[in-house]
């Protein structure tokens, strides 16, 4: 069938209607997060954060933001390395990443950086690397904020436990050393041992469990992180009996305060790892904006027995359904 001009110029003219001349499409991103491990629920909320933000930016903006999600199941700083290289080889716009090992990820940071690629780290920082911004507690004040809680409720006078997870995690080493650097003025107070595992609630509570047995006589737990209080039944002591202050405040830790296992939870703000961290790569990348300092310092929350169940609506929103 031949077509007439008139039916030629009906056709085109149409066709401008729906593709105008000139129309660009949307511009997009695509930004790889990579935490520490896939089965720790901070890092699940992170996610949610980050998809958030992708979502409302994207409509901000008027451009199409994607998330790329690259973390390994279990902790595994080498893999977290090749997830980084596999992103820049996919072409990512922008990483952002929790540094598992930061000598094992500088290099890998580095590399990125180097071929265009700008990344952001939130919650574990690689301090060497050439990050462009780090988001997260302060953790030398975190460690001293742990300290000074506990020093409260034990009346500045007792023998004491750090757990302390990866002792490879820089983020970590920073708490602890918050942690002693406090202690210092409390001379009541005397740190037994401190004390590294494998980052899973089921390694953590055997490590609470062990010390323990072999140092009946501590009476109280600093911990960094809070890696036990995610499965039931990891605190072997009766309520009250032994005074313990943790880092975290999720679900699962939430219902040790109320028992009266733990006197105070200190929240990071774990949803806002991924909403931040987006938030900041987009600046760079889009708008061209720099943040004003290369750290971006979110403080704790304290979480106690009195305000647990409002903290404790925040998790509707933050773990995926």
């Amino acid at each position: 069938m031949k077509l007439n001009y008139s039916a030629i110029t009906l056709i085109v003219s149409l066709l401008g209607l729906v593709c105008p001349a000139g129309a660009q499409p949307k511009k997009s991103y695509r930004l790889g997060l990579v935490a520490k491990s896939q089965n720790n629920p901070v890092f699940q909320a992170a996610r949610v954060g980050a998809n958030d933000a992708a979502k409302a930016l994207s409509q901000k903006h008027g451009v199409e933001i994607r998330i790329d999600w690259r973390t390994p199941n279990e902790e595994d700083a080498q893999k977290q390395a090749e997830a980084l290289e596999q992103l820049v080889l996919s072409g990512v716009d922008g990483i952002a990443v929790s540094c598992s090992d930061a000598g094992k990820l500088t290099d890998a940071i580095n590399g990125a950086v180097r071929r265009g690629v700008p990344v952001a780290t939130f919650d574990s920082d690689a301090p060497a690397s050439r990050r462009f911004v780090t988001f997260g507690v302060d953790d030398v004040k975190c460690g001293e904020q742990v300290m000074d809680e506990l020093a409260k409720v034990m009346g500045s006078k007792g023998i004491i436990a750090i757990l302390a997870g990866n002792q490879n995690a820089p983020n970590l080493q920073k708490r602890v050393q918050g942690v002693k650097n406090a202690v210092k003025k409390y001379p009541g107070i005397k740190i037994r041992g401190t004390y590294y595992h494998k980052e899973t609630p089921q390694d953590s509570a055997g490590k609470v469990e062990q010390v323990m047995q072999a140092n009946p006589d501590i009476n109280g737990w600093a911990m960094v992180g809070g890696w036990p209080l995610f499965t039931e039944n990891a605190l072997k002591w009766p309520p009250g009996t032994i005074k313990c202050v943790s880092v975290d405040a999720l679900p699962e830790q939430l219902a040790y305060l109320r028992s009266g296992h733990v006197q105070l939870l200190l929240a990071q703000q774990v949803y806002e790892w991924g909403y931040r961290s987006v938030e900041h790569l987009i600046n760079k990348i889009h708008l061209k904006i720099h943040p004003p300092s290369l750290k971006d310092v979110s403080p704790l929350v304290r979480v106690t027995k009195e305000n647990v169940e409002e903290f404790a609506k925040n998790w509707e929103k933050w773990l995926p359904k």
